[in-house]
């Protein structure tokens, strides 16, 4: 006979997520069956206390014991118990209580983080808009996250600063950082305000600023990266591909030769040849550190030429990236970008970066198949896969751009790809030159 449907939960979807509190891997259950205990044997040390003032009778195992040694014993080992169980309490739950969830969505919220805190280690290499976005989808599904970003930005407000100053360009490391941190914070809104006027002011954001000052503060960038994505709670780390300055160059294909990254883009040309001075730049060793223990190695997405490609020039970048044993992605664009990809196809990117790092630098490449009409408005073209090189990546193909900026990846569609390529859950499209 079935139960009354008074007994049913399906009506009270805050008590069913509630219940997620009991998830085994939450961490939750350990400290509560701890504190249980604690206030077990405390209560029975109470219990050989109170002996001494009224007449109870103790239980036959117990008679053989001393009363007061033996209560003092319970008593202080209930305590230790009680302690322990609350403390683990306070460290599981108090990151969650600051947002003031409710009951049954507290469940759910400590569910999700464990999950986020056993994901999967991945880094992402590159740098600018394309990896910002990534990044934003990826940090629902992990928090074991490594951001690497390249350092030959000089244009805009970062090339200002790092002209006038000396620091490395803060630009791509503030969106990072604000793509890694909480949503519904006001902090990241401050991050990415930028001034409109002012003498010395006008052009530069207020989160470009904060990372020089904390540079300053903490006399390293590292160091300030470091003590930034604390408060602002980013989920995983970010570090630079290099600490040297360095600068881009590149050959096009009607044999011009172009110093510096904003000039290679403003120029219109087609890259044949990208170049970083000094060419011995070596790497963070942090960075190398994370892609040999990465379980998935993100490439891009990113400009081709001026985001991705530099970071993998530097001294022990690419050498390390052969060394892992991780999933290595590359996420060619959805558009082609002017002055750098005009005319790309997929098989067009594949091999440039092929051209400028190791024919076997990665093992899938992720291909947006919903090819739409880009219109007037955005500069470029839909990125199509015809063909690809002779060392041939295996291509896993999806619906991952975003509906209101056809030129850019959705983050969340683009996100769940990776993570299906790395879980074994897709197959490979064959294509042959």
């Amino acid at each position: 006979m079935a139960l009354p449907s008074l007994f049913s939960l399906k009506g009270y979807p805050e008590i069913l997520r509630l219940f997620r509190l009991l998830h085994p891997g939450i961490g939750l259950k350990r400290w509560l069956l701890l504190a249980s205990l604690g206030i077990a044997i405390w209560s029975v040390g109470i219990t050989f206390f109170a002996r001494q003032f009224i007449s109870l009778r103790n239980p036959d195992f117990l008679t053989e014991y001393a009363e007061t040694p033996f209560a003092i014993l319970l008593l202080i080992s209930g305590g230790l118990a009680i302690v322990g169980g609350l403390a683990g309490l306070y460290r599981t739950l108090s990151p969650l209580i600051i947002g003031r969830p409710t009951l049954g969505s507290l469940g759910e919220t400590l569910y999700t983080r464990r999950s986020r805190e056993r994901g999967p280690r991945i880094v992402t290499i590159g740098g600018g808009t394309g990896m910002s976005v990534l990044l934003q989808g990826l940090k629902h599904h992990t928090d074991n996250l490594t951001a690497i970003i390249g350092v030959g930005d000089d244009g805009g407000s970062s090339g200002r600063l790092r002209r006038e100053l000396g620091v490395l360009p803060p630009g791509d490391f503030r969106n990072c950082i604000v793509a890694m941190s909480d949503e519904e914070s006001l902090l990241p809104k401050l991050l990415q305000y930028r001034f409109t006027k002012g003498n010395g002011l006008k052009g530069h954001s207020f989160g470009n600023l904060f990372l020089v000052a904390m540079s300053h503060i903490t006399y390293s960038f590292e160091e300030a990266l470091s003590e930034s994505s604390k408060v602002l709670a980013v989920r995983g780390a970010i570090a630079p591909a290099t600490t040297e300055n360095i600068r881009l160059s590149a050959r096009l294909t009607d044999g011009t030769y172009i110093e510096g990254e904003s000039n290679i883009t403003n120029r219109g040309g087609i890259v044949e040849n990208l170049y970083i001075d000094p060419p011995t730049a070596q790497a963070y060793v942090p960075a190398v550190e994370a892609i040999l223990e990465a379980d998935v190695l993100v490439l891009g997405p990113g400009s081709l030429y001026t985001s991705i490609l530099p970071n993998l020039m530097v001294s022990g970048i690419s050498k390390a990236i052969m060394e892992t044993k991780a999933t290595r992605i590359y996420i060619c664009n959805v558009a082609t970008e002017m002055g750098e990809t005009q005319g790309y196809d997929v098989s067009d990117h594949i091999a440039a970066l092929q051209q400028h790092t190791n024919p076997e630098i990665v093992d899938w490449v992720i291909v947006n198949n919903n090819i739409r009409d880009i219109g007037k408005e955005f500069k470029g073209e839909s990125v199509h896969l015809s063909s690809v090189v002779e060392n041939n990546p295996q291509i896993a193909e999806g619906d991952i751009v975003d509906i209101d900026h056809p030129v850019r990846h959705d983050p969340h569609k683009l996100a769940k790809l990776v993570l299906e390529v790395y879980e074994g859950k897709v197959s490979s499209t064959d294509f042959v030159k």
